[in-house]
């Protein structure tokens, strides 16, 4: 049961944003307007004080070889295999490969790490590899979009860190980490209350999306079918915690180390993968859906490496 106190708010506040679309009480552009606070406001908040708290001296070793193995095969593959399998221009590959391998560390991890790790060091370490490595990579590709021709310019590459809030409150708060530089109450309060919305916004806004009845501006004409869905499950619930676990073996980890990769691996699609889709409007239809799905099914998973890892 305590790994489904994990889960219930999740579903909780999709199913009530699901709830409010539908019954019309915040309006058709509820998704949209929700997602946008999330990504301009509420999550560089919530990465800023998050980051600008953390220690940054956990971030090697081996555990986070294996994590990082798991990660990049998944993401590899799944941005691969969206242009090869089933067709996705090169928009949504990127969004593809993010449904695929970036873990929920955030509002789900923490509470399944205290459950079943006892501790969320481990979980830490992985936020800083998502948010300092995963999500500029996949945001410079989603940015690559901007240029007629698919190019990368210089000068628009160094100046998006500026450009993206994402990256920038990651950037400041890893920068205040390293000074040991701690807010003034007066900057920390408010702030602490933007970065509180965050989660329950994005879930909010996610179930908002799951009742949209008209195609967003740039969403794919054909939706995310059962094929796509089944496939972003497996490389998310399967393949990347069998992966992580044969290069922790690999790694010749101990088994607390062997099983917090292997839980954090077998995390469920994160949430920013929806808010990083709709923002660049890109593969909202996947991006929402496999975070639906694997959050449902990832309780498997998680039981499971649990039982045999524990």
């Amino acid at each position: 049961m305590s790994l489904v106190s994990a889960f219930v708010p999740i579903w909780i506040l999709t199913a009530v944003g699901y709830a409010a679309c539908r019954w019309g009480l915040l309006g058709e552009a509820a998704a949209s307007v929700l997602g946008r606070f999330v990504f301009h406001l509420a999550m560089p908040a919530a990465l800023f004080l998050a980051l600008s708290r953390m220690p940054l001296s956990g971030f090697a070793g081996r555990s986070l070889l294996a994590f990082a193995v798991s990660t990049v095969a998944v993401v590899g593959f799944g941005w691969a295999g969206a242009s090869r399998l089933f067709g996705r221009g090169p928009g949504d590959r990127p969004i593809w490969g993010m449904a695929a391998g970036y873990v929920n560390s955030a509002n789900l991890g923490i509470p399944i790490a205290t459950q079943v790790l006892g501790d969320v060091s481990f979980l830490a370490v992985v936020v800083l590899l998502q948010v300092l490595v995963v999500a500029p990579v996949i945001l410079v590709a989603l940015d690559r979009r901007s240029d007629p021709a698919g190019r990368i310019r210089v000068r628009r590459f160094a100046s998006l860190p500026v450009r993206n809030p994402v990256i920038l409150a990651s950037l400041l708060g890893v920068a205040c980490s390293a000074a040991g530089l701690r807010l003034p109450s007066a900057a920390a309060a408010p702030l602490t209350l933007l970065a509180g919305a965050a989660v329950p916004a994005a879930l909010v806004a996610l179930g908002a999306s799951l009742h949209r009845t008209a195609p967003s501006r740039a969403e794919p004409a054909e939706p995310a079918g059962a094929a796509e869905l089944t496939a972003v499950s497996a490389l998310k619930l399967v393949a990347q915690p069998v992966i992580a676990y044969a290069a922790g073996l690999a790694l010749h980890l101990s088994a607390p180390q062997l099983l917090a990769v292997v839980v954090c691996a077998g995390l469920p699609t994160a949430q920013n993968t929806f808010i990083f889709a709709q923002e660049y409007g890109v593969g909202e239809a996947v991006a929402n859906r496999a975070v639906v799905v694997t959050t449902t099914l990832s309780l498997a998973t998680l039981a499971v490496a649990a039982t045999l890892l524990g």
